[in-house]
């Protein structure tokens, strides 16, 4: 049993925040682990971010998970930051070293593990990517360390925004072959169908709003196509099944989210998380809740 007065202490700060399975999966790996850690979740509103880095270093946490509005602002307040962070331009995980913050990008192992079994699917093809926040950064990333993608394509409600972070990578990662589009469904069909990696990016469909998708092509998917959506609450959100209606190869976010953790939990530790038992914890509290969530649609 962890001796609660003599934990360490980590959590995630972002906001919104109570939709997070962070505490859950980090709290279940330390108590399987024997770790004397502690996970807790922090709602942080926007000009509060530096006064809760301040707190993180006067109670002595060890480190920290950073989730949305932060990931990218925290950079200025932060000691050091990783080769991988300073690159994407994002931080999702903090660690505490006497005082000194410094700043990692676990997402980008966990876009690594989910894509590297369909690197036949991404090399040499084309690669479209829904969404132009945080979460697009890294898949960007890792799509040009890890992969050779011949082109990227950048879909978002705002094109400028897209625009944006097409232009960033140019210039940090010496890479030209991009093209952006404002998303608006009908236009996309035949950029879809170009794609050999379709990867959504936003929290479209993210529960409690299951019913949503970021569009609802069935003429943009097909059998030649891996689709991977970042979310993995519900498992199989609207838009992977749309696109598995249509004969593609879906992937949802749960290796995505295990696998950025595990990287976290290593930075903070020093040890290796009990992967296989949390996958399986996971699962079941997923499957469980999307249960419990179709009998109060009932």
């Amino acid at each position: 049993m962890r001796d609660l007065n003599n934990s360490k202490i980590v959590g995630v700060i972002g906001h919104p925040i109570k939709h997070s399975l962070s505490p859950f999966m980090h709290n279940k790996a330390f108590e399987l682990a024997g770790e004397n850690y502690v996970y807790l979740s922090f709602d942080v509103i926007q000009d509060q971010l530096k006064n809760a880095l301040k707190g993180i270093i006067a109670l002595d946490f060890r480190g920290l998970n950073v989730t949305l509005p932060f990931k990218e602002t925290i950079i200025e307040y932060l000691d050091e930051v990783s080769e991988e962070a300073a690159v994407v331009g994002a931080v999702n995980t903090v660690v505490n070293e006497n005082g000194r913050l410094f700043g990692y990008n676990t997402d980008t192992n966990g876009v690594l593990e989910t894509l590297m079994p369909f690197k036949e699917k991404i090399n040499e093809r084309t690669v479209t990517i829904l969404g132009a926040g945080g979460s697009a950064r890294s898949v960007i990333y890792i799509l040009l360390r890890k992969f050779n993608p011949q082109k990227i394509n950048i879909v978002n409600r705002t094109v400028q925004r897209a625009d944006f972070l097409a232009d960033y990578f140019a210039s940090k990662m010496s890479f030209s072959e991009f093209e952006t589009f404002e998303l608006a469904p009908p236009d996309l069909i035949p950029v879809l169908n170009d794609s050999g990696l379709i990867v959504n990016s936003t929290p479209v469909g993210l529960f409690p709003k299951t019913d949503d998708a970021p569009f609802e092509l069935d003429e943009g998917f097909n059998e030649n196509q891996v689709v991977v959506d970042a979310i993995y609450n519900p498992l199989k959100t609207k838009f992977l099944k749309i696109a598995e209606k249509n004969g593609a190869k879906t992937v949802n976010g749960l290796k995505m989210f295990v696998e950025q953790g595990a990287r976290s939990y290593e930075l903070w530790t020093g040890n290796s998380m009990p992967k296989a038992k949390i996958y399986l914890e996971l699962e079941k509290l997923l499957k469980e809740q999307s249960e419990q969530n179709n009998e109060n649609q009932a």
